[in-house]
């Protein structure tokens, strides 16, 4: 140890680009902003006490953009953002969705609205950043799912500046603390409280998830395997938005310059003015080779060392301008991958910048040092530091450094070998980990990622952790198959379409009713090429997908833990669908939401197969709240919770479940948090389910040998009501306009305009519909009056919540129940009788309740269940009760209750102010 210890000499201050606070040339505050005074020429107010700067001065720095009075100078607490990436715990990658236009939005970076340009979101926590700023965030998104890499058990609060409402309130001090004018307040992302910037250090560290605590999935009780692939992937966000953010990583951003590789300076820099020049300025080797630069102006007789304090200002990096120097490259070394070969160095800080000849190009570099001080941070997070300055010089291994590190932590005691030290990249889109050899020399290591980007060595870790043997197991649901094969039949069929390799895959459920398996595999490089391949990939005319599945710790859960599952169909409810999604992705555990675009229910209740108890949230129509009922019924056997209660969050166009079960007649804007709260507070009810069988009797083409069979019968599910004749045809209809150009059908108004037209269509059509059925009910035949349409009710809502039964009662029949075990017929008698109906003038044609139904069909009719339409043969149709009753959840009537820790003054708005630009 002495022999090794010889080799790391103490320093008197460290390098640029680590330590650039503690330099014995400029030492700034704690805080790391460059503050000066400046002359206000618009309204401004502080960003520390929110209040408005009266006068003309004010104090800003010169990377940030951090305002404040001069009163405030002294306490100003939040850092600035070259230094944000010292707070991070444990580096996350953002999931940052597709450019669009954001309203009362400020950026993280740059503490400027987002009006004035395109600017991306965090598709799980509430960072916003502009699409130029967005390279210069850091990763430090909430961390939702234990992945074997700085797993802990406990978990802390997660704080993200900026961005509340302005009625948000301290939860230390109780005063104001949200702005509608500046980037103040700091909000945790899962309990939900805010506070000052003064006032969060006073917080108990320790997160209890608040008011939600109950329903979000713990992340210490998630795992999942993500190595090889992106945010994007392990959250199942669509894939729209990760090609829209794959062509924004990859430079096709549009640029006046015409260089498509470029990023710019949110505010151009005007050249109009001939006392100063522009200048392209790069950070590094990797900037060069990828044309990405940034533009800085300064004056034509300013000198080298205000354009380097100019570059490192628009780079966010807050090292003292004398450790860095600007290097001149021309034209054709842009294209040159050896920058170093071409660039030439410009030796004299009092030659002004341009002469004669005008450089064009610039290249930031730090000067080469030949010793300086490296923080070392352990991964095991048990011990009382943050981290651990060892001082390295030319020479100094990372064995060496391992061996410093241990004896200061008094573990000298241990193994060498068992140590690594690894290099982590904590880019805002990818964290990237590289394992160094314990002979490698650290600083040659650090000038290496210098010289390929200044401005990426800012956002670089080096971890010290114990090598152990991680356990890979990706799992995949591959949906798409044959249906009702066998495992062996899946496993072959894979292997002949897949070529998977039966070493590192096996199969561990299967669900031959959906046609889809799930795979386990225990090789990332495996995983990563049987996902990609999925996608090209069809079997009987049927493409095949996949998405990742989670694994939830059940016995990590705690005791009186009822999680959510919620189910979004971003279809539904024009936009709104989608803000819904991206809303409960940030007020809970986002491997708890699921978009029912990508693979249907069957990805959500097989994450949730060993939960022992939860609840599930569908948001959209009544069609898709039969779809998840329909899969959770064919599943539940499979299922430690075999009755999970359902909720609605009505985005369809009737929503008439929702309306007997007090969810309303559709979503209005209403707040998430508070919808959420009021599914934590509903009551559990039953609700019936009916099976359908349809035996028709018209003859179909055999694809085999060309004779004519009988169609095969065919079953299915009703939740709400079945119509036969002038009901369904107008269904069919309305059905069949929205097929032919579905992008109008986006809101309730339009659909319901689209029902009006249909229905006056049909207005002067006669039928005489029970001429050509016979209906038995209970063994009883019954004769029917003279109606256009039959309708058998499980709910008292029907076309939009008219009350088709009526409330009257006869003493005939007994009052109508979702849960009593009987259907009510109704008959109609026209599309002006429907009209009367819901109006609320009439009611229908009481015909009959009972238990079971058979209608006999003698002649094609059309047919409708839960407002799914088509054209029944002529036939028998026989109507049961569906086994056991489902368990639904019922909004209950009293008003909410507020409770403390709630998302309601910090929450986001859901509207539609939201554009996205191409």
């Amino acid at each position: 140890m002495a022999e090794s210890r010889a080799r790391l000499p103490r320093l008197p201050g460290p390098g640029p680009g680590l330590f650039p606070d503690s330099s014995p040339r400029r030492r700034r505050p704690a805080h790391g902003h460059r503050l000066r005074k400046v002359t206000l020429t618009k309204p401004s107010y502080c960003q520390r006490c929110t209040d408005f700067i009266w006068g003309l001065g004010g104090f800003q720095c010169d990377l940030c953009n951090f305002m404040c009075h001069e009163k405030c100078v002294k306490n100003v607490k939040t850092l600035c953002s070259c230094l944000a990436a010292n707070l991070v715990k444990v580096p996350v990658a953002h999931s940052l969705g597709a450019p669009a236009l954001y309203k009362r939005k400020f950026c993280a970076v740059c503490r400027r609205q987002l009006e004035e340009s395109r600017a991306m979101r965090c598709e799980v926590c509430e960072l916003h950043v502009h699409v130029d700023c967005s390279p210069f965030a850091c990763s430090d998104c909430r961390r939702c799912h234990q992945d074997g890499q700085h797993d802990r058990e406990s978990y802390h609060h997660h704080w993200r500046e900026g961005n509340l409402l302005p009625s948000a309130r301290c939860d230390v001090c109780k005063k104001a603390c949200g702005s509608s004018e500046v980037l103040s307040g700091f909000r945790c992302e899962w309990c939900g409280i805010t506070v000052h910037a003064d006032c969060y250090s006073d917080i108990t560290p320790e997160c209890n998830f608040g008011r939600l605590q109950n329903m979000i999935l713990p992340p210490d009780c998630v795992r999942v395997c993500e190595r090889s692939f992106s945010k994007f992937h392990s959250f199942r966000i669509s894939e729209h938005s990760q090609t829209e953010q794959g062509d924004e990583e990859s430079g096709e951003d549009d640029d006046p310059t015409g260089n498509p590789g470029s990023y710019k300076d949110p505010q151009p820099p005007s050249t109009t003015d001939s006392g100063k020049q522009t200048l392209k300025i790069f950070d590094g080797n990797d900037t060069v080779k990828r044309n990405q630069f940034r533009l800085i102006t300064v004056p034509r007789i300013s000198k080298i060392e205000e354009a380097v304090e100019a570059a490192l200002r628009i780079f966010y990096i807050p090292g003292d301008p004398q450790e860095y120097e600007l290097q001149v490259i021309s034209q054709d070394a842009l294209l040159d991958e050896d920058v170093n070969r071409n660039g030439e160095r410009v030796e004299s800080r009092k030659l002004p910048v341009f002469r004669d000849t005008i450089p064009e190009a610039w290249v930031l570099r730090a000067k080469p040092t030949q010793s300086e001080a490296v923080r070392i941070y352990p991964d095991w997070l048990k011990f009382g530091v943050a981290y651990i300055s060892i001082p390295v010089t030319m020479e100094t291994t990372v064995r060496a450094v391992i061996q410093e590190v241990l004896l200061q932590l008094g573990l000298q005691d241990e193994t060498i070998e068992d140590f690594q030290v690894v290099e982590v990249y904590m880019g805002c889109k990818q964290v990237q980990r590289v394992v160094l050899t314990q002979f490698e020399y650290l600083l040659c290591r650090l000038q290496d990622i210098r010289k390929l980007s200044v401005r990426q060595m800012n956002q670089t870790r080096f971890y010290i952790t114990k090598k152990q043997k991680s356990v890979v197991q990706v799992k995949l649901l591959l949906m798409g198959l044959p249906h009702h094969l066998s495992q062996d039949q899946y496993f072959s069929l894979l292997t002949t379409y897949l070529d998977i390799k039966r070493n590192v895959v096996s199969l561990s459920y299967l669900y031959a009713d959906q046609g889809a398996v799930v795979l386990e595999i225990s090789c990332f490089a495996e995983a990563e090429r049987i996902y990609m391949l999925v996608r090209d990939t069809t079997i009987n005319g049927k493409h095949l997908s996949t998405v990742i599945i989670p694994d939830i710790q059940v016995s990590k859960l705690p005791l009186e833990s009822c999680p959510l599952l919620l189910f979004v169909n971003p279809k539904s409810g024009g936009l709104k669908g989608r803000e819904l999604l991206h809303s409960f992705r940030k007020l809970l555990n986002p491997h708890q939401v699921f978009d029912l675009t990508n693979g249907g229910p069957l990805p959500g209740v097989h994450t949730f197969r060993q939960v022992p108890c939860f609840r599930i949230v569908v948001c959209g129509g009544d069609g898709t709240v039969g779809w998840v009922l329909g899969v959770l019924e064919e599943v539940r056997h499979k299922l430690a919770c075999t009755m999970p209660p359902v909720a609605v969050l009505p985005l369809g166009t009737g929503n008439d479940l929702a309306r007997v079960l007090r969810w309303g007649p559709g979503y209005t804007n209403e707040d998430p948090f508070s919808i959420l709260v009021a599914v934590d507070e509903a009551e559990e009810v039953q609700m019936d389910r009916w099976t359908i069988l349809l035996d028709g009797q018209q003859l179909t083409e055999s694809t085999e040998n060309g004779a004519s069979e009988l169609e095969p019968p065919k079953i299915v599910q009703m939740n709400n009501y079945c119509g036969l004749g002038i009901d369904a045809e107008l269904s069919l209809d309305f059905h069949q306009a929205r097929l032919d150009d579905p992008g109008k059908f986006n809101s309730r108004f339009h659909n319901k305009g689209v029902y009006v037209k249909v229905g006056l269509q049909k207005i002067s059509h006669t039928r005489s519909l029970h001429r050509d059925i016979k209906l038995q009910v209970d063994d009883k035949e019954l004769e029917l009056p003279s109606i256009e349409g039959l309708i058998f009710l499980n709910i008292p809502s029907w076309g939009s919540g008219a009350d088709l039964w009526g409330g009257d009662s006869d003493g005939h029949y007994d009052r109508p129940s979702i849960d009593d075990g009987m259907l009510e017929v109704v008959g109609v008698t026209g599309v002006v009788h429907m009209g009367q109906v819901q109006s609320g003038l009439r009611s229908g044609i009481r015909i009959a309740q009972g238990t079971y139904f058979r209608v006999t069909l003698l002649k094609a009719v059309p047919l409708q269940v839960d407002g799914e339409p088509w054209i029944q043969s002529p036939g028998i149709i026989i109507i049961s009760a569906a086994g056991p009753k489902v368990h639904m959840l019922k909004k209950c009537k009293q008003k909410q209750k507020k409770h403390p820790g709630s998302f309601k003054d910090s929450r986001t708005e859901i509207s539609p102010a939201s554009e996205v630009s191409g």
